[in-house]
Parts: C-alpha cells; structure tokens; sequence
C-alpha cells in the first residue's frame, strides 16, 4: 500500500461519488473505478456501497478509514518535524566524544551550539574511540569526535586535526632530572627509555590510548612497570599529579595545573589524528552539520595552526 492510495481512499469517502473524486484527483473515472475494486479485493473487504446516488461507506469502510486518517496525521507530523530539524527550529544531534577530551572542549562546544540554535537539543555521549566507534557503526550516534584511523568504520572520516600525545608527571617527580632542553614551542622532551625506569599509569588496552602507549613502550622492546594499567585517562592524570607516576595525555586536552610537568615523547613527538565521523555517508542533518562547523571552530581557536 502506498500513501497516494490513502488519498484516493479518502477523496472517495469525501466526494461519496466515483466521478467526482477522479476529477478531483485528476485522473480518469476508470482507473480510480478499478482502483477501489482491486483495493477491496487485496483487504478482503467492501469498503463502499455502490447506490444510485453514488457511494457510501460500509461500516468496515468507516474503521479502516478511521485508521487512515490517524496514519495521515502522524505522516504529516513526521513531516513537519523534519522540515523542523532541517531549519534548526527543532530536533536533536547525538554527539560522541571521549570523557577526557570532553570535559575540556564539549562545554564550550556544546555552549556555543546553544547559543546560535536553542531549539536544537545535544544529547553527549561520553565514550572512548573505540567504543564510539561501535556506536557509529550501531547508527547510534549523528556525529562524533574520534581518533583515526577507525578499525571497523568504512565511512570517510574527515580530519580535524593533530593531537599530540605527551606525557605528564608531579612537578617534583624525579623523571624530570632526565628531560631534555625544549624545542621552539617550549615543550621540552623525554626519551621513552627513560620514561620506563618509573612507575607507569596506562589507560585499558580496549582504548586507544592504551593501546598506543603499549604499541611505543613494545616497539622499543622496554621492559616497564604499570601497576595500574586499565585506569581512564582523566584518572591517570589525577593520579600523576599526586606523584603516583606518569601518565600519557593529550596536549588537547592539558588543563592549567601547577602540580603538573608535560613531556614531548622523544626528540619528534607522537602524534594522533583527530577526525570527524558520521554513521555513514548517505545521510547528515543540517543539525549535525552545524554542530561539526561548532567542534571545528572551538579546536581552531585553541590551536589556529591545525
């Protein structure tokens, strides 16, 4: 059954006459005549009685009709509320991004979205890159703030931009007697050989900062200790500025402290990209478009260069 079918269905219940509603709908009395017959045949049902004066409805006819009308006002409302959604007078964005990097980009992120479209509700979904990359996939999300490259995800993933990944330690922490003199950007670095001779907090393998940390430290075939090692990020800097040991961050995602020491990772630094994703490529609201215009000018502002 089509919705042009549930037109014809009700013009005819309006007009009570064959002709009068082909007319109406433009088409030819024959073709809307046979229309109604092939339609009782397919519900098994007389939906109209044929009189002298036209056609009225059978009280079967009148429940089906009732029904039809329900079907029509929610179709109509479905309409209206995604003519809504895409004029940003209604509607609501499911953004992904990560708990750490969140609590330092998504209030101004999802501040600023407010401020320019307040009818439009964002929904955050914390989770790590790699989870968010499941939700994705799930179709759960509209759009999200995730690491590259994506293992599973197929859809184009646009960069954002480069986040580099450090590590940070307690002002105090012995580590530092190792740090080597800082390049142009002040950063000063850290050899990975002598990152291991202390305690190491690691975020859990199933992320990818856990997953990165443990690929450098087994690529250097170092030998390290992490009596903490599924910790969340956010916690594992917490724990290092307490002098428990060191933790990996990322620079986006550094907040002013004066109990915290960062390091680059060796002379040249590693590096994650940073992208934007959708669920897929066939469809992207205008909501979701505009929230991703927002995620890229807050991480402009923060780092104009990227």
């Amino acid at each position: 059954m089509e919705l042009k079918e549930f037109t014809y269905l009700m013009t005819l219940a309006e007009e009570k006459n064959i002709s009068r509603a082909a007319e109406r709908l433009y088409m030819a009395q024959s073709s809307l005549s046979q229309f109604l017959q092939q339609f009782e045949e397919e519900v098994g049902a007389k939906l109209f009685v044929r009189t002298s004066r036209g056609i009225r409805l059978t009280y079967s006819g009148e429940c089906f009709l009732e029904h039809i009308k329900r079907i029509q006002v929610e179709y109509q409302r479905a309409k209206n509320e995604l003519w809504d959604n895409e004029n940003l007078t209604a509607g609501k964005v499911l953004f992904g991004i990560s708990s750490f990097r969140g609590q330092v980009k998504a209030p101004r992120i999802l501040k600023r979205f407010q401020e320019r479209y307040p009818n439009v509700a964002v929904e955050l979904v914390e989770a790590h890159s790699m989870r968010l990359e499941e939700l994705l996939l799930e179709g759960k999300l509209d759009l999200a703030v995730v690491v590259m490259p994506l293992l599973k995800f197929k859809s184009e993933v646009t960069p954002l931009k480069k986040d580099e990944i450090l590590l940070t330690a307690r002002q105090d922490h012995p580590v530092l007697a190792y740090l080597q003199p800082a390049g142009e950007d002040g950063v000063p670095w850290l050899a990975l050989e002598d990152a291991a001779r202390f305690e190491l907090i690691l975020s859990g393998p199933d992320t990818i900062m856990g997953s990165v940390s443990r690929d450098l430290l087994m690529k250097k075939k170092l030998k390290y200790q992490a009596d903490n090692a599924n910790i969340s990020a956010r916690m594992a800097v917490a724990m290092a500025e307490e002098g428990l040991g060191l933790a990996f961050t990322y620079r986006s995602c550094i907040e002013p402290s004066r109990n915290l020491s960062y390091m680059r990772i060796g002379k040249e630094g590693v590096y994650a990209q940073l992208g934007i994703a959708y669920p897929s490529d066939e469809y992207h609201s205008r909501a979701a478009q505009k929230l991703e215009e927002v995620v890229r000018e807050v991480y402009r502002e923060d780092d104009p260069d990227a």
